[in-house]
């Protein structure tokens, strides 16, 4: 059974910080792939935002540090790693460029979501949803076995299509969870009648906009 979440107010916690520190590392990941290539430097980055990723949503829950701050931090830093290693590659031509439209422009139909939400009277956000998680898992797998298939080395070619097997799943599921939060947005439009909006699937009464119980923050 899940609990309900209630978002503090409070800024200074130790998930926020760990965030924060991802966020960070969105500009140095970018450098150190763009400018001297330092891919093991690079990789470095992007293991520490899977790592942070994973630890940030488990010491909220355990700590009672979940906050309206980490609600916002926690996507948004997942979606500006997937956009500045998705730029990344495609400039060092790792990944084609079709592959990296067709990711982005996810990110563009879900911003979509935003006036319809603030129209409906929810947060900027939806909840976040388990498909959404596994598939910025999966594409945080992907990322740096495809920068490791830069190259002729056996590395490279052990490190290609497992690369690929990650992406593909993960572009999948990244699309599906955008398919499924446009499926959320019209079940909260066809409730807008009510007096009170209905909050959207998987979230308790009063809790809506805020994150589950379960996944992330």
């Amino acid at each position: 059974m899940t609990t309900a979440i209630h978002p503090s107010d409070r800024v200074l916690t130790i998930p926020n910080l760990l965030s924060a520190l991802r966020l960070a590392g969105v500009g140095v990941f970018l450098w150190l792939a763009l400018g001297p290539k330092a891919d093991g430097a690079a990789l470095a980055v992007l293991a520490f935002a899977g790592v942070s990723d994973y630890l940030d949503g488990k010491l909220a829950r355990a700590l009672s540090q979940t906050s309206r701050l980490g609600i916002v931090l926690d996507p948004l830093a997942d979606r500006l790693y997937i956009l500045a290693t998705i730029i990344a590659l495609t400039l060092r031509d790792i990944v084609p460029w079709w592959f990296a439209a067709l990711l982005v422009g996810r990110d563009i139909m879900i911003m979509g979501v935003v006036p319809v939400l603030r129209r409906l009277g929810y947060g900027p956000t939806l909840p976040v949803h388990y498909l959404g998680k596994a598939a910025t898992f999966n594409l945080l797998y992907a990322f740096p076995l495809l920068l490791l298939s830069a190259g002729d080395t056996w590395l490279a070619t052990v490190a290609r299509p497992l690369g690929w097997a990650f992406a593909g799943w993960g572009a999948a599921l990244y699309w599906w969870s955008g398919i499924l939060y446009w499926v959320q947005v019209r079940q909260l439009a066809r409730a807008g009648n009510d007096s009170e909006p209905s909050a959207p699937p998987g979230t308790h009464p009063g809790e809506a906009g805020r994150a589950d119980a379960e996944v992330g923050r």
